[in-house]
Order: C-alpha cells, then structure tokens, then sequence
C-alpha cells in the first residue's frame, strides 16, 4: 500500500516504517534466492529476511521482507522483483499497516473471573461495599480504582504529527501508539480520547466531565494557539496534573539534548546565542523552558521573519513571544538569526535551512533540525558544517524523542498525587534525563540517551516525584501559569 510521499524528495536511509513482505512463486532454482536478494539491494531497499514458506516439485514459495525508504520506493522495489524471469509476485504486505489491524491496545482484567465468588467481590454485590466506602471517603478512589495509575491521552486531531489537521479518527492510531508507550515505558494505562470537536469551549467541558476517571491528563496533538488556552483553562480548573506533551515533553527533551550538545562543545546556556524556528506550541514550550534554565540570547523565526514585538502581522501568542526574546525589535530572515549563534533548534518544516548556513554560525555549531519525517536541513550535508546534529529521526544519531520524557514524567506525578505541572518539575527532569548520558558515555553523536534504556524513565520519574514532594504540588495546587 502506498502513501503519497512523491511530494518529497527522499532521504537517504530506509526505514522500518516503510517495510513490505512481498510473497513471490518461483521456479525451483538454486539461484533465485540469491537473485531476489540482489534486486532488493539494487533497488535500494534493505533486505530482513528472505523466508522460503512452501517448496513444491514445480514451485517455491517465498517471503521477501525489506525496508524501503518511503511508500513510492516500495513501489518500485516490488515492480523490479515483478520483472525477473521465472518470478511471480502473488501478495505484497504493508508490515506496518498489518501491526494496526485491530488496534494496538486492549484492556486485560487484573483479577482472575472464575467462581461465582470472584464475580460477587469483583462485581456485584461486593463492588458495591467499595463504592458505599469511597463515598464516604472520596480520596480512597487512588487507592481503590485504576484512577491512580491512569491517563487520558486526548486529542480533536487538529495538529497531529507532522500530517496536520486529519480529525479524530485518523489521530486515534497516533493515541493508541501513545498509550503503548506509557504502558512499556512506564506501566502507566492510558486511554486514547478523540474527540469530534476543534471548539475549546466543548474540549475543556469534555475534558472536564471525564476527570474523575483519571490521574493525569496527556493533551496531544491540538494546535496552536488553541492549545494554550485549553491547557492553560483545564490546569486552572482540574485538581489533577495537565501535560501538553507536544509542547513540554518536546522542550524536556531539547534542553536535555542540549545541555549534553553544549558539554561537548564547552560553551555555557547563558553566554549561547539560540536561534528557534517556529513558534508554534513546541516552540513557544522550548524557548520559556530555555529561558527559565537561564538562557539569555534567543531569537525566534517563522513564516513572518524574525518575531519582532512591533510585526502587526504576528497572532497575540507569537507577539508575546517575541516581547520576551526580542524586546529590541531585530528584523530580518533565518538567515539573518543564523549569523553569529551558536544553536539552531528547529521545530518547523522541511528544508528551510540551507546547510550552507550554518557555516555562518559560530565555531562549533549545534544545529537540532526536529521536523519529522524530513528536517529542516539536510542532515548529510549538514555534517559537513556542524558540530552537533541532531533530528526528530530513529535513523541518526541524538534522536530527540519525547518519549524519552512523558512515561518518567507522568509516572511521577502519579506517584506524587501531584496536583499540576510546575516549571521546577520540568527543569529536574531535563536535568536527570541529560545526566543518563555519563561523561564516559558523552561525544557529539550521543547526546541523549537511547529511548530503550531503562534508567530514563526511572530517572525522570524521580525528579518529578521529588519536585513535587520538595514543592508541596499536591492535589488542589494551581502551579504554574
């Protein structure tokens, strides 16, 4: 199955993302497995496995799973396999389509139903003692409901990934990923929520009315500048933390990245000049994070230029965000922003950084090019020109992942019945997940640790637990603004 990628020029790597099982009937020849392989290679595709799952006196059958670079690449590595002689492509699987079917996640009972003694405490009559109990004593429900361990991931599918504005239905395999992740990561349940409205008057009621299920609400995946306004009125109005994970879990994880990035280059937060491209929710979320860890020099770019205070074309949100990067009022293109700074972090769009460039920085450039799937750079050309490199992508090296942060953050608050999100939890947890890369460990690939190492979320989940304990941010506390 194809995705309509001919839109964009095509990276270099191949990606698991993209990988296709294409079942072939051969003749019987000592040759053709060797053949079919050479194919894949030659077309620029990534051979896994090469399966032979039936062999008959006049056929074989065989299984041909590869990487392919995008949807269209697949394409045209299955068209090539179809052109050799004696070779009959019969199905071509799409491995990531079929890992959908039926979803991700399902709901598994902790409690075995196997008696009818089972059924009358699980259920009726003796879930009802427990009931008649929390009523009297409506704190218990942490300890006596999933509540204490649960999270919505919510989301209208207005901002979701680098796809845009595809609605509920479509976002909901992003949420089941999301809740997955919480579970691997974290042993946190979460629920997936879409919901079939863009009004931020219905987002914050809904939300609202199912809080009494939950721990923690996970916002993903609204757009800016809505989603300030829904986070901002659901934090001043819900007795239970809200996490915008596209706008903090992404700011966590870049001044993680980046205090390792400027360790490396021996260059401090406060003397560097940052250049940020695009001030959406990410953007506005990394530059406040920035600024509270004691950055000084920061200037913000997007579609208008450089944002100046005085730009009557700014929205209120990019307008405030420049009065607090550029009170002076400097003008100009990225290019201009780019002359003289020492990092570049980007969460924008594909290709609006020559890296040319960033020959125009300071020594020992840093240069995070987020957008995803394509940076803002091309990264191979790119390398030529920076010290530190970094993209949102699996395939390169210091991959800024946010899930290297929400599993370790939402377990924490969890585990600290915190009441909000506070700047000082963010700031530990920058902290501790940047410290998970040791000094033996630290050079200019390695930044940030692998999202597989285990110590991460445990590490995270230890900051947050602490500020929240340190700060008194219980239950009922309003945190910040």
């Amino acid at each position: 199955m194809s995705l309509p990628d001919s839109a964009h020029p095509r990276p270099t790597p191949t990606s698991a993302s993209y990988s296709i099982t294409v079942r072939i009937y051969a003749l019987p020849d000592a040759s053709v497995v060797g053949r079919l392989a050479t194919t894949v290679t030659e077309a620029g595709g990534m051979v896994t496995a090469i399966d032979v799952s039936e062999s008959r006196h006049d056929r074989i059958t065989i299984d041909v799973t590869c990487s392919a670079v995008n949807g269209e690449h697949a394409d045209e590595i299955v068209s090539a396999l179809r052109a050799l002689e004696g070779v009959e492509v019969h199905r071509v699987s799409d491995r990531t389509f079929l890992l959908h079917l039926g979803g991700k996640i399902s709901v598994e009972s902790k409690v075995a139903l196997r008696t009818r003694d089972d059924l009358s405490m699980a259920y009726t009559p003796g879930v009802g003692r427990v009931s008649l109990a929390l009523a009297a004593n409506p704190e218990d429900v942490y300890k006596l409901t999933i509540k204490g361990n649960a999270v919505a991931v919510v989301t209208d599918g207005s901002a979701v990934l680098g796809l845009g504005n595809i609605g509920p239905g479509a976002a909901l395999p992003v949420m089941e990923g999301k809740a997955a992740l919480f579970k691997q990561f974290a042993g946190i349940d979460a629920w997936p929520i879409c919901l079939d409205t863009q009004d931020v008057d219905l987002i914050v009621q809904t939300v609202k009315m199912i809080a009494p299920g939950f721990g923690g609400i996970n916002l993903e995946d609204i757009s800016a500048p809505r989603c300030f306004e829904v986070e901002a009125r659901l934090r001043a109005e819900l007795d239970i933390p809200v996490f915008h994970d596209d706008q903090h879990g992404t700011a966590i994880v870049v001044l993680a990245a980046l205090t390792n990035a400027l360790r490396c280059v021996r260059k401090g937060l406060s003397e560097v000049r940052i250049v940020v491209s695009g001030g959406g929710a990410a953007g506005t979320a990394i530059v406040e994070l920035l600024l509270a860890a004691g950055v000084r020099h920061v200037l913000v770019w997007d579609r208008e230029g450089i944002l100046a205070p005085e730009d009557p074309a700014l929205s209120e949100a990019k307008r405030a965000l420049a009065r607090k990067t550029n009170p002076d009022g400097i003008s100009g293109d990225l290019h201009d922003a780019l002359r003289g700074a020492d990092v570049f972090i980007g969460v924008s769009a594909p290709g609006v950084l020559p890296a040319a460039w960033i020959g125009d920085m300071n020594d020992d450039p840093v240069v995070f090019a987020l957008a995803n799937p394509d940076p803002e750079t091309d990264v191979d050309q790119a390398r030529k020109y920076a010290t530190v490199l970094a993209t949102g992508r699996s395939d390169y090296p210091n991959q800024i992942n946010n899930v290297l942060a929400f599993p370790g953050v939402f377990r924490g608050l969890l585990d600290a019945r915190a009441g909000q999100v506070t700047t000082e939890m963010l700031l530990r947890a920058a902290a501790a997940l940047a410290q998970c890369v040791s000094d033996e460990q630290l050079n200019t690939a390695y930044v940030i640790p692998s999202v597989f190492d285990p110590s991460v979320p445990i590490a995270v989940a230890a900051a947050v637990r602490n500020a929240a304990t340190r700060g008194d941010v219980v239950a009922g506390d309003r945190g910040m603004e």
